[in-house]
């Protein structure tokens, strides 16, 4: 259920940015090591946004594959298994390249109207 308090700190951020206008649209960068069910996180979304300027708002999400790094030898890969080993060199001297992402990627906000008076 860390998706009720993950959707506060998106609200939060693009409020921030949004400077007191409506905001129509938030992107996301989820990372498929960060364990975030992508449904629940667009209900809580719209669940915490009522009376914020993010009411309404539209949120799309792109899942960041989860990738390994070998540190002597620079390969990457995907994670197809939990194994931790180099395909190139057979190292176990690897970290997380990407997958472990949770960033609000863009805000869209909507103008408002401008009414001159002919």
């Amino acid at each position: 259920m860390h998706e009720l308090s993950l959707s506060s700190a998106i609200i939060a951020t693009a409020e921030k940015h949004a400077a007191g206008r409506r905001v129509a649209l938030v992107t996301l960068r989820v990372g498929a090591l960060r364990q975030v069910v992508p449904e629940t996180l667009e209900f809580y979304f719209g669940f915490v946004a009522r009376g914020t300027a993010c009411e309404g708002a539209r949120l799309e999400q792109e899942v960041v594959d989860a990738r390994l790094r070998c540190t002597p030898c620079g390969t990457e890969w995907d994670i197809e298994v939990p194994a931790f080993r180099c395909p190139t060199c057979g190292g176990a001297d690897v970290a997380v390249a990407s997958g472990n992402e949770f960033e609000v990627e863009s805000i869209e906000i909507e103008e408002a109207a401008c009414i001159a008076p002919r």
